[in-house]
């Protein structure tokens, strides 16, 4: 059994080709998509964050009102950028959109990728210190955050408070129980899989990693996994962890799955970079009949090793068509491959 949800970047464009035209659209159209997915028996609905784009951006008020409008499936971000995080309010947000959602939040975090503008999170108030990179501030922000989740006290009450206060020194409210073992981090290496590994973050892996070996993208992935569950292991958490991969994978049952989606040839991993001087890979997209698109998956390896499927969507084809993507998964490809 693998656990399989969609991931949703909510891209919006006010094109007579997109059915998602405005911000609103992305966001009341996410909602009801996970609605859908609910009732279809997927596992997860999950959605990327990006700043200064037509796209979703601010995640816990869509979190908190999918939660309230479903009742089983898990909600989740792949990822939330930590270089434009206050930890301490975003501790607050989790706990309120956890416990409207009942305990079904499942938090993918990182210190983020390249955005549409220079230094974004600049704008946001947070510079690196000293000597501190990017990309180190927002890995600080994350250890804050998963830190402040344990729930203990940390701020010295008033003496002469508004309203009654518990004994002791004053946590962040409100508090959701068992949410910090519920976050992931979406981990671009080795290393940094590692890292999330000995803190006891759950892991999410992408369709992106820097390129370590120059294998195949699936191989490299499958490897990161398996030297994650390695750390995991050495640092001695008691409880196992979570893995997720994230696919782009359609299944070509009708004439609009051709149109969309069919190519001639075989589509591969890409190579490009991700800054100046980081070579990173691009696993590549599945697209085919579904007895082809069967056997193709069987071969990777990154698939195989993680229990959790994150389906990316194209949402601005809209939501009756991205129900149809994922139905085709669950019914079509699912079955044979053991995930259901």
């Amino acid at each position: 059994m693998k656990k399989i949800g969609f991931l949703s970047f909510g891209h919006w464009t006010p094109s007579p080709q997109s059915q998602t035209q405005s911000a609103a659209d992305a966001l009341l159209q996410s909602i009801d998509l996970a609605v859908e997915a609910e009732r279809l028996g997927m596992d997860g609905a999950y959605f990327r964050v990006h700043h200064f784009a037509r796209q979703l951006a601010s995640p816990f008020p869509l979190l908190a009102a999918v939660g309230a409008k479903t009742k089983r499936i898990e909600i989740g971000t792949a990822v939330i950028d930590m270089r434009y995080e206050n930890p301490h309010y975003m501790a607050e947000d989790a706990g309120a959109a956890d416990l409207i959602s009942g305990g079904r939040l499942q938090l993918g975090i990182s210190r983020g990728s390249p955005e549409q503008v220079i230094d974004g999170w600049r704008h946001f108030g947070y510079r690196p210190v000293e000597d501190e990179t990017d990309a180190k501030m927002g890995r600080e922000h994350a250890k804050e955050f998963f830190e402040l989740l344990r729930g203990k006290g940390f701020a010295q009450p008033n003496p002469r408070p508004m309203f009654p206060n518990p004994p002791g020194l004053l946590r962040l409210e409100p508090y959701s129980e068992g949410l910090r073992d519920r976050i992931w981090w979406g981990a671009g290496s080795n290393a940094t899989a590692v890292w999330a590994a000995k803190l006891g973050m759950n892991l999410q892996s992408s369709t992106l990693k820097v390129d370590e070996t120059g294998e195949p993208f699936h191989i490299q992935q499958a490897a990161q996994i398996r030297i994650f569950r390695a750390a995991w292991k050495e640092a001695g958490h008691t409880r196992t962890p979570r893995i997720s991969v994230s696919r782009s994978i359609f299944a070509l049952i009708d004439d609009r799955d051709r149109a969309y989606f069919g190519r001639s040839g075989q589509e591969g991993d890409k190579i490009g970079f991700i800054d100046a001087s980081t070579r990173a890979i691009f696993g590549r997209s599945y697209a085919a009949e579904p007895d082809v698109l069967i056997e193709q998956i069987r071969k990777d390896e990154a698939i195989a090793e993680a229990d959790t499927l994150l389906l990316t969507v194209p949402n601005q084809l809209g939501v009756a068509y991205n129900v149809h993507v994922l139905e085709a998964i669950l019914t079509t490809v699912a079955p044979a491959l053991g995930w259901r």
